[in-house]
Parts: structure tokens; C-alpha cells; sequence
């Protein structure tokens, strides 16, 4: 009996990963083709952080209920996946303070205002290196190294062709981040993926310790990371390159130092830049493409790839799987666009 071909999944940052490591929780056979490189994912500072992203965007009500939908989901996938969740105390210092806790509580989240400072609990991190390699070692041989050279149908599935290999494909899912489309795709999805607008960002890693939880400020965010710390970070829409910028990183610190209220003192600092995608309307691009049957995607998450992650991967498995979509992925539906 001849077994069926795998989904195959062209990516392997965190969204390419959690539909993997979801699809995979279900019983499903996949292939993740990874090109290789360090991605967005990578160059983040993990945070699972709806009040903080729904009160410093100004969201909507349904924007911060998809956030905090993501986060709820984050313990149950973290223990499947040997990823450590940190839950610490976020706090927010300077600025509007009162803004934000008004903010933050108008969308239901738990907020305590104590001077110019706003801390609350409903907010985790993860260090995206550990998260990643965790779900690297739970899909094993699973993730194969490769760039994808071209994609065609083929009888029911997908074609997939690296330059070393040809993998058949029952479902082929697009988490390629902020790169190009791969030549081959039906038009109405090479034009949803060219429409993605790429946003570089910038971040700091730090040996010394900073901060024992995240703190966030105007202009920066201090968290922590393993012994050290994550500063943080520029969105520089329209940029692609990556090299770090030594003016920005100097804004980032200064900025830094004011958050936490200290006088800035010698940092020894590893500069990292990465470009991620974000939609027209900063939703992400989640479940079946269109153009073509068996064709999903998982892209555009703007700066919220993390927190959205195992969201995303349960959207794109239930599109693959034939489930009646929730009101959730009706909001990130490719074809809405």
C-alpha cells in the first residue's frame, strides 16, 4: 500500500515551525524544506504579549481578542513542544502611563497602575533561539535543508523542486516570510505575496543582565534573555537589508537606559537585523491561498509571529484538515484581499 506524500511546509521560522510541529500533533506527516538561513524569527525577543501590543497599537476590540486568543493557546503547545514559556511580570514606564493602563483595561486585560509605571500580568515571553531548536528537535528529520527553486501542481498534490531534491506534496503550505514568491505559483497568490510589505527590525543582545522582566518605554523595550538581555527594537518599513545599523543601535540604547531609569554605562552589545512581512491591514496571512486547491499559507504576522504562532498553525491545519473556520481565521483568510 503506498502511503501518501506529506504536506511539505517552505519555511522554517516560527510560524512555518508551529504549523509543523500542530499538523504533526495530529497525526499528519510533514516536511519542512529550510533554506538555511537566520530569519526574522530569530531576531526577536519573544514576546507573547497581547496587553502590551493591544495597548501600545491602539487595537481594536476584536484585534486584541485575536491576540489574547493566541497567547491562551501558547501553554498547552509550549509543553507539546519542550518550549520553555517564562511567565514574568511586563511593565510599562514613562509616557502616557495612565493611557496605557486605561488602554490596556478597556480591552480586558489586567492592568496596575503605580505612578508612570503600568505593570501587569497577562503578558510571557519565550527566547526564540531555545523555541526554535525545540521545535526543530521535536519534527527531527522532518526539517530538510533546501531552497525552493519552483512549485507546480501535480495529479492531486504539489510538486516541490530544491536543487538537490523533488518532494510530492499532498498540501504545500507558504511560510516564506518577507521572501518573493516561488516561481510557479498561481497568480492570485504571487500577487498576495508580492503585496507584502517588508519591515526591517533591529535588536540588541546584551551579555550583561538589565532587567529581571520585560520593561517597555518610549522609543524601547529592555527583556530578558538568557543570562543577558534583549534591547529593542526599530520597524523600518520598507527595508530589506540586514546588515545592523551602529546610529540606530546608539538610539536604541539611549532610549533603553531611559526606560529603566539608569545612567547609561559600557554594554557589550551584538547588533542582529531581520526583516519580516505585514499585510495591508497588519493581519497575518493565514489558511488556504487562492489560485489553486491545496495551497495554504502562513505569512505577513508584522511583529507579532511569536505571540501568533501556535494560532496560526492551528488555523493552517484545521484549512488542510476540511474544519469549519472560527471567527478567528475568517479574520486572517488570505482571500480577503
Amino acid at each position: 500500500m503506498t502511503s501518501s506524500p506529506p504536506i511539505v511546509i517552505v519555511g522554517a521560522g516560527v510560524l512555518g515551525l508551529c504549523a509543523a510541529v500542530e499538523l504533526r500533533r495530529r497525526g499528519r506527516s510533514v516536511v519542512v524544506v529550510d533554506p538555511g538561513e537566520t530569519n526574522a524569527s530569530a531576531v526577536a525577543a519573544g514576546m507573547i504579549a497581547p496587553a502590551m501590543e493591544a495597548a501600545i497599537d491602539a487595537a481594536s476590540p476584536a484585534h486584541a481578542a485575536l491576540l489574547r486568543a493566541g497567547r491562551d493557546l501558547w501553554p498547552d503547545f509550549a509543553q507539546a513542544a519542550g518550549i520553555v514559556l517564562a511567565r514574568r511580570p511586563a511593565e510599562w514606564r514613562g509616557g502616557d502611563a495612565a493611557g496605557m493602563a486605561a488602554r490596556m483595561r478597556a480591552l480586558g486585560f489586567q492592568a496596575r497602575l503605580d505612578g508612570d509605571r503600568v505593570v501587569t500580568d497577562e503578558d510571557c515571553q519565550v527566547d526564540p533561539g531555545q523555541a526554535l531548536a525545540a521545535m526543530r528537535r521535536t519534527l527531527g528529520e522532518a526539517v530538510v535543508a533546501g531552497r525552493v527553486e519552483a512549485v507546480a501542481r501535480a495529479d492531486d498534490g504539489w510538486r516541490v523542486t530544491t536543487a538537490d531534491r523533488t518532494l510530492d506534496a499532498q498540501a504545500l503550505v507558504l511560510a516564506t516570510g518577507a521572501d518573493g514568491a516561488p516561481a510557479g505559483l498561481p497568480e492570485a497568490a504571487r500577487r498576495l505575496i508580492e503585496a507584502i510589505q517588508p519591515i526591517r527590525g533591529q535588536i540588541g543582545i546584551t551579555k550583561q543582565s538589565l532587567a529581571d522582566h520585560v520593561v517597555r518605554g518610549p522609543g524601547a523595550y529592555v527583556a530578558p534573555m538568557g543570562p543577558g538581555a534583549v534591547v529593542g527594537a526599530t520597524m523600518e518599513p520598507g527595508r530589506r537589508d540586514t546588515a545592523p545599523d551602529a546610529a540606530a543601535g546608539e538610539r536604541l540604547l539611549q532610549a533603553a537606559w531611559r526606560v529603566l531609569n539608569r545612567t547609561p554605562g559600557t554594554l557589550e552589545v551584538e547588533w542582529r537585523a531581520g526583516v519580516r512581512g505585514a499585510s495591508s491591514d497588519g493581519l497575518p496571512l493565514a489558511g488556504a491561498a487562492p489560485g489553486g486547491p491545496g495551497l495554504f499559507m502562513a505569512l505577513a504576522p508584522r511583529r507579532n509571529g511569536w505571540l501568533l504562532g501556535p494560532l496560526i498553525g492551528g488555523v493552517v491545519a484545521d484549512a488542510i484538515e476540511g474544519r469549519a473556520a472560527s471567527p478567528h481565521a475568517r479574520a486572517l483568510d488570505p482571500g480577503r484581499f
